[in-house]
């Protein structure tokens, strides 16, 4: 047997390993939210991949966000995440960091990162885009992102799927996987529940 013959299988065993590692790794990190086994594979219900998300944050706010004068949820209160925006989000104890009332949307865009286009990315806030004047936009109206809770988020031409106006709060939560996030941005009011 020849030498050439002899590492012929080794290096098929070898490409065929590595082909599968990839694959594995691209099931989880996929940023196609349509991909039925990214959202087996991470958990997460809504078909969104938060692998790249910055779940934690500095606790600044945008500019003009102003505090809402009576929320459900006070600062320092606690409440249960019933949104599963991440793996190990749902059921967890949140405390309330702040409350603001403001317009909240769910975006789709192509990140300036390259990838795949996000679609239904939940949550941004009217504050959180350029330009976007005082009133709320209609789905279907197209505005640059100044938020980056995600990877190439952040000067990225967005369009608007859903808008409601509501307050969303920024909690600090240890997710039921056990990791710890602080200054989350954001929660909806519908998605807390009271501690019981």
């Amino acid at each position: 047997m020849s030498a050439k013959k002899r590492w012929k299988p080794l290096i098929l065993v070898a490409l065929a390993s590595l082909i599968l590692i990839l694959g594995a790794c691209g099931n989880t990190k996929s940023a196609n939210p349509d991909n039925k086994e990214n959202t087996e594979a991470t958990g997460n219900m809504d078909g969104m991949d938060h692998g790249s998300m910055n779940h934690s944050g500095s606790g600044e706010i945008p500019e003009g966000l102003k505090a809402a004068e009576n929320p459900t949820y006070a600062a320092q209160t606690q409440a249960i995440i019933e949104s599963d925006h991440m793996p190990g989000m749902k059921g967890a104890k949140a405390t309330i960091v702040g409350a603001y009332d403001t317009t909240v949307y769910t975006i789709s865009y192509t990140p300036t990162s390259g990838g795949p286009e996000v679609k239904d990315h939940k949550w941004v806030i009217h504050e959180e885009l350029k330009d976007a004047g005082k009133e709320p936009l209609e789905p279907g109206t197209e505005a640059v992102v100044n938020a980056d809770h995600m990877e190439g988020m952040k000067g990225a031409t967005a369009v608007i799927d859903s808008a409601e106006q509501t307050t969303v709060y920024m909690v600090d939560f240890t997710t039921t996987t056990g990791e710890e996030v602080k200054n989350h941005k954001w929660v909806t009011e519908s998605e807390l529940v009271p501690v019981q």
